[in-house]
């Protein structure tokens, strides 16, 4: 037996649950070099029944490779099983041809490939699995090979794999299926190029969006079968949760953005890891949750992990932490612990947002923000597991300041990520929703404000209100419009209207950011037609609008917009941060400006920036005086209308008989 392959097994043989899971075969026919495979016992456990919910998603995948589709995805929320559901597909799926056998599961971290070893063995006796993985190597012809996507790609070792003798490809933790690794294994067998006779692609996520933009749809053809975490709840396959916001008062405001979209660690750490922070989120915990007893808590980096351990212990709290570098012996020891009660509160940075099967946790505590609804779902999801006792989960959400994208669990109920609530439910939380979208559209019957209000953006911290512009010239100075995308953005967005965002550029091309449906936002992209002498004689300057991307939440809009705009435009002509925003207006921008102005009212370049200015013209050159316009003539039919209500009030008081003097 191979050294690697033994220490690789100790995996398997430090858990008692898993001891007796497989025998050691050496294999040794003519086409195997001697290495260990591993081979579940004729003793293990038999056939799995699966949930309803499991079946109809299982079925969902076979009817999609029946009318030919090959690169599926499934959308599952943690909890519900989607290692059972994969594992479950390997038998369920034909082989196209004779040869055609083998299934590869692909994962990106250790205990991923441990979980998927362990569902294997578990559910196929017959079947020999193999592992590539560090220093473990597979020989390739194993029915189910589980591989670790960095160490497949590494040197040559992805050879070994003949496409032709593979029927299936899983992923897990599909979010990241356009990572340059997964796409480099995809190609190697013939996924991306649509080459005939390749293995169909099933890919499982609980959230099957990314947060940098990158288009899924690079990897993945159709989302076959939702369900999300609100239904399974409801449906009783989920603990239920409530959650609990706490203002932590810490000032986010400066904190650079990191290379994928959320925060810089570094940055938010300083922001974040302060004896007053860290305070108030220790006493909060008091406050809610120290009867529950397996909280897990998610940190910035390993120094705020270090210091909310610390302040919780001030507390005679006896608090652990678990991080990348925690040694493996230690970190299986306080697992254990942690799984059995022996201690309350568990802290880690980035280690249990993925592959993590804790289900005693009751208490998710949340004391680093976020721009990433992704993540913010993913830990939350830890504590969904359900469990003999366990009546609920306690989410607690350490709530920092909101002028920068930040996302919060009122977020993803639809409501303001400043709506402060306490031990709220699911099924309050969806009430309030309602009650809020109900209030809004009251609102919305008073005053027909000129775009479609029908359904608020879920990422967007906006309440109903109504702001009176004296003048156009208000209307196109007031940035109120941008402050939330220019939170989330790093580039030189404008908003235009309700729900519609432009970003101009030197050339004349412009990018648009709008509400398609109330469910969903389009990105489009429309070049400015080259001067020409055939130009002359067109309406428009430009060509017809491409469709760049859609997305369903306001966030993902933006960010694939950003990453479009940042492959395509200079950086020095969209980015908000560029030095000559802050220099003085030219004559050109002022001359355009003022001439739409009174004689009174002229701006000189000691009054505007260069920025300001094209902001400005911008919001001009789409539709401000047309929109100021409308909201003119909203303006009059609301005082039409309150006119109405005071007058039938006033008779309503004269119809009513009290005792006591009579009005003169």
């Amino acid at each position: 037996m191979q050294q690697a392959s033994r220490t690789f097994l100790k995996i398997f043989r430090s858990d008692p649950k898993s001891k007796t899971a497989f025998t050691i075969r050496r294999a040794t026919t003519a086409t195997l070099q001697p290495r260990d495979v591993l081979e579940k016992p004729l003793s293990a456990h038999a056939g799995i029944r699966l949930r309803e919910y499991q079946e109809e998603c299982i079925q969902s995948v076979l009817s999609y490779l029946a009318k030919g589709h090959k690169r599926l995805g499934i959308s599952l929320a943690t909890g519900s099983g989607k290692t059972v559901i994969f594992t479950q597909l390997i038998d369920r799926i034909s082989p196209p041809t004779p040869i055609a056998t083998q299934t590869l599961i692909l994962v990106h971290r250790r205990e991923l490939v441990e979980q998927a070893a362990r569902h294997c063995i578990n559910a196929y006796p017959s079947k020999t699995i193999e592992i590539e993985m560090g220093n473990t190597h597979a020989s390739g012809v194993a029915d189910i090979i589980i591989a670790s996507v960095r160490s497949i790609i590494s040197g040559d070792r992805i050879s070994k794999f003949d496409p032709k003798k593979f029927k299936l490809v899983l992923v897990d933790e599909a979010h990241h299926i356009v990572a340059p690794g997964y796409m480099e294994t995809l190609g190697h067998f013939g996924l991306l190029s649509g080459t005939e006779g390749a293995p169909a692609l099933v890919g499982v996520s609980a959230t099957f969006s990314r947060f940098d933009g990158l288009r899924l749809g690079a990897a993945i053809d159709h989302i076959v079968y939702h369900k999300d975490y609100v239904d399974m709840i409801g449906e009783k396959w989920l603990s239920n949760v409530i959650f609990t916001t706490v203002q932590s008062k810490a000032d986010i405001s400066r904190v650079k953005k990191g290379v994928n979209g959320d925060f810089a660690p570094g940055d938010l750490s300083k922001a974040i890891n302060n004896d007053q922070t860290n305070e108030i989120t220790v006493r909060a915990w008091l406050a809610k949750a120290k009867d529950r007893r397996s909280t897990l808590g998610f940190c910035v980096d390993l120094a705020h992990v270090s210091g909310l351990t610390s302040t919780f212990r001030k507390h005679g709290i006896d608090a652990k932490f678990i991080t990348g570098d925690t040694a493996k012996q230690i970190r299986s020891e306080r697992l254990d612990s942690f799984r059995h009660g022996e201690f309350p509160v568990l802290l880690n940075c980035g280690v249990f947002t993925e592959g993590t099967d804790i289900p005693n946790i009751d208490c998710v505590l949340l004391a680093r923000p976020t721009k990433s609804r992704n993540l913010l779902v993913q830990m939350i999801g830890r504590g969904m597991r359900l469990h003999p006792g366990k009546e609920n989960c306690h989410v607690i959400d350490m709530v920092a300041s909101l002028e920068t994208g930040i996302i919060t669990t009122p977020t993803l109920f639809g409501l303001d990520p400043s709506e402060i609530i306490d031990n709220v439910g699911v099924d309050d939380m969806k009430d309030l929703q309602d009650r809020k979208e109900a209030e809004k559209k009251r609102n919305e019957r008073t005053v027909d404000v000129l775009n479609d209000q029908s359904s608020i953006p879920k990422q967007i911290s906006k309440t109903v209100t109504f702001t009176d512009y004296d003048s156009v010239f208000d209307l196109i100075d007031d940035t109120s419009g941008e402050r939330h995308i220019r939170a989330i953005s790093p580039l030189a967005w404008v908003e235009v209207a309700e729900d519609r965002y432009i970003l101009s550029t030197n050339s004349g091309d412009f990018l648009t950011i709008e509400r398609s449906t109330p469910d969903l936002f389009t990105v489009k992209h429309t070049p400015k037609i080259p001067f020409s002498s055939s130009t002359r004689a067109n309406k428009s300057p430009f060509m017809r609008p491409r469709e760049i991307a859609t997305a369903k939440t306001f966030m993902d809009a933006v960010h694939g917009a950003d990453t479009y705009a940042s492959e395509i435009f200079p950086r020095q002509f969209i980015a908000k941060d560029q030095a000559w925003r802050k220099k003085p207006a030219s004559e050109g921008q002022l001359a355009f400006l003022n001439n739409l102005r009174a004689k009174n009212d002229q701006l000189t370049a000691e009054r505007i920036t260069k920025g300001k200015a094209g902001d400005m013209i911008t919001k001009i050159k789409f539709g401000a005086r047309g929109r100021f316009g409308k909201i003119e003539a909203a303006k009059r039919r609301e005082d039409r209308e309150k006119s109405k209500v005071d007058q039938l009030e006033d008779m309503r008081r004269r119809e009513q008989v009290r005792v006591g003097p009579i009005a003169g």
